[in-house]
């Protein structure tokens, strides 16, 4: 049995995101809750392209932690979000003694680019238990299955409750493979991702 709460010895703590139909105002509502000393959070939201950068300066502009549209190789920094593109799969890699963020423009994925799926595999991969997992609103099964192997690779996952979702699918698909160690509703998410990762508000 992997223990969830023991951390890889490479590099820091990193959040993943995953939302799709009404994620724009989740993800609004989980990063306003979050401190300009928070752990580096990566966001696939699928979203047409002509749309991820000025939803990013709008957040940037909202929140106390930095929020932009991130670029291909950006090494990943506490106290940032990174959010995918909308023309490519955001992925991360191993740079040195940090994570940079890798784009992609490989085929959609569940029918989508960026993918969630994409993003939650790359965390199971190359940071395991050093991974974060938050599943928001949605339709379909985006990133369900990676999700899973995030668990598997020592990550501890959060989910939006139904009640608190604009569509449930994703979080609902998440939940039913078992990939889920806790549901919680949105205006409680960042609280609750925060006090696992032990981050003082």
């Amino acid at each position: 049995m992997i223990n969830r709460t023991s951390l890889q010895p490479f590099g820091q703590r990193i959040i993943v995101v995953g939302s799709s139909t009404g994620g724009t105002e989740a993800i609004k509502a989980f990063l306003s809750g979050m401190p300009g000393h928070a752990p580096a959070i990566l966001i696939t939201q699928h979203m047409p392209e002509l749309f991820t950068k000025s939803f990013a300066a709008r957040l940037d502009g909202l929140c106390e932690i930095h929020v932009r549209e991130t670029g291909h190789h950006e090494i990943i920094q506490p106290g940032v979000a990174y959010l995918a593109p909308g023309h490519s799969h955001l992925l991360l890699e191993r740079a040195g003694g940090s994570y940079r963020t890798v784009l992609s423009r490989d085929p959609p994925v569940n029918h989508h680019r960026p993918s969630v799926e994409v993003l939650f595999r790359a965390a199971a991969n190359v940071l395991g238990g050093n991974a974060v997992g938050v599943m928001l609103t949605g339709m379909g099964k985006d990133g369900a299955a990676a999700m899973l192997e995030m668990r598997r690779a020592g990550a501890y996952n959060f989910a939006q409750d139904e009640a608190s979702c604009v569509v449930f699918g994703m979080p609902r698909e998440a939940i039913a493979l078992g990939a889920v160690d806790e549901i919680v509703p949105l205006a409680k998410m960042a609280e609750r991702v925060l006090a696992h990762m032990g981050v003082a508000k």
